[in-house]
């Protein structure tokens, strides 16, 4: 008997037209997150009327019910036997619903008064939510497949959250600068109803066309994607057993932790965010398209520094320290104002300032998240070790949940500084009382800096490093090929 070194593992890594087409991919639900995260509450409560905590508790209903699905649709991706492979069935069917569905989120019937607007936000939140599950899991799965390798996973989730963050800028510029416009019957451009019904549209379009180009763009590759494992007679117990027994893994139990907190920070950062812009600081749309505009410079500086990070030091390592950077810089000139330290209300060094601390922390916030994206990835092989079985849907299913559910919990705590803000439905910049202003910049800064940390806490138990993943391609490699020969 001769025994022979165990194989090296081949990986595959995929080119730049690739990269390019998955990445647009991103546009989508940065489309869909940033019309959801920063406008939905503002458009249902300042603008139709319906009051903010009631706004809050339709969307969670929303979000409570749609998380159901995510683990589900993530299963059913990973084993899925059609001729067009596990994920692309779902994103091709996903496509045109999600668009038409975006686009009446914006455009309810007219009549409805503050009950029947609340019954129709439950419903169609619920729908947009469920239609986006069917395309961003099995999507999101695909960086899993694409490539096993550690850099270039980096690489490929670093232009998927590229893409992300120019698709929802884009939109969200084109929404500030050209749609909502005073007239002469509306004075503040916030509540111009066609420049709404009209965003409603070009954003549909623009989700629709992202997850064409991404799933066509990546279709060539399904006959190189992980097969789905034989054909198997399930009853629902073996189904959440084995889903059970996939998200124990204790590297996906610390990001999913952490991306909890992350994304319920991002959540009332998103949800505040008009109004710190708007009644804290007192700047008009131009000024706050300018700061939206200045941040299509930081999804530039992250897609260069996050490869550069995870090389150098490590997804884990990079991620920690950029988020401790990236969480303790958000809040600082809010806490600035409220010690007496920012410039007066209406100064152009005021908004310079703030301008040019939003360029630097939102690159660093994106490098964060493209680090811990590609985290989701390497976890995939040390699981198939453990269990036998490729499960890239479940993971990514269980970031996508935990995604909806904190920037849930996140609505729901801006809700509450709202409240105790008393910034009540209707009230325009320069109405509200200096002290609801001090209330609403304490709420948003103390809350942001405890929900880090307790995320940069929950990171540190994450566990995969460069090394290891390297051991766990080569240990799959030898189980898939003994090494021994005759």
């Amino acid at each position: 008997m001769t025994f022979t070194a165990a194989p090296t593992p081949v990986v595959r890594k995929p080119g730049f037209l690739t990269r390019i087409a998955y990445g647009v991919g991103g546009a989508a639900s940065g489309v869909k997150n940033n019309g959801f995260e920063y406008f939905l509450l503002l458009y249902y409560s300042q603008v139709l009327g319906i009051s903010a905590s009631l706004v809050a508790g339709a969307l969670f209903l929303a979000l409570v019910v749609d998380a159901v699905s995510d683990p589900i649709v993530g299963y059913w991706s990973d084993n899925v036997r059609t001729r067009f492979g596990r994920r692309h069935p779902f994103m091709y069917a996903a496509m045109l619903p999600l668009g038409v569905a975006y686009f009446l989120t914006w455009n309810p019937p007219e009549g409805l008064d503050s009950q029947g607007l609340f019954v129709w936000l439950v419903a169609i939140t619920i729908t947009v939510r469920l239609c986006f599950t069917f395309y961003e899991v099995p999507s999101l799965a695909l960086a899993a497949e694409l490539t096993q390798d550690y850099d270039a996973r980096t690489s490929l989730m670093s232009f998927r959250y590229f893409f992300a963050w120019i698709g929802g800028l884009a939109i969200q510029v084109a929404l500030l600068t050209l749609l909502l416009r005073p007239t002469e019957t509306v004075k503040m451009g916030f509540f111009n109803l066609d420049g709404w019904h009209t965003y409603g549209l070009w954003a549909a379009v623009t989700i629709v066309g992202a997850i064409f180009i991404c799933s066509v763009g990546t279709h060539r590759y399904i006959p190189h994607l992980k097969a789905a494992p034989p054909a198997r007679n399930l009853t629902i117990g073996k189904v959440f057993s084995e889903i059970f027994e996939t998200v124990s893994n204790p590297s996906f139990r610390a990001l999913f932790l952490a991306t909890l907190f992350g994304l319920f920070a991002s959540g009332i950062s998103a949800a505040l965010n008009q109004y710190i812009n708007g009644f804290f600081w007192g700047f008009d749309t131009d000024q706050i398209a300018g700061l939206t505009m200045g941040v299509f410079l930081s999804a530039g500086m992250a897609l260069v520094l996050a490869p550069l990070i995870g090389k150098s030091l490590g997804k884990k390592r990079g991620a920690i320290i950029i988020g401790l950077f990236a969480f303790t810089i958000a809040p600082a000139p809010v806490l600035a104002r409220l010690f007496g330290l920012m410039p007066a209300n209406g100064t152009d060094a005021l908004y310079y300032i703030v301008l040019v601390i939003t360029v630097v922390d939102v690159a660093l916030i994106i490098v964060t998240q493209m680090l811990m994206a590609a985290m989701v990835a390497d976890i995939v092989e040390e699981s198939e070790l453990a269990t036998g079985r490729r499960s890239e849907g479940i993971f990514f299913a269980g970031i996508s949940f935990i995604r909806k559910l904190s920037q849930g919990a996140g609505i729901l705590t801006a809700a509450v500084v709202l409240s105790v803000a008393e910034l009540r439905p209707g009230m325009q910049p320069g109405e509200v009382a200096d002290a609801s202003l001090d209330r609403l910049g304490w709420g948003y800064a103390v809350s942001l800096l405890v929900i880090c940390m307790l995320m940069i806490f929950c990171l540190s138990f994450y566990r995969i490093s460069r090394e290891s993943h390297a051991a766990n391609l080569a240990a799959l490699a030898a189980r898939d090929e003994p090494g021994t020969t005759p």
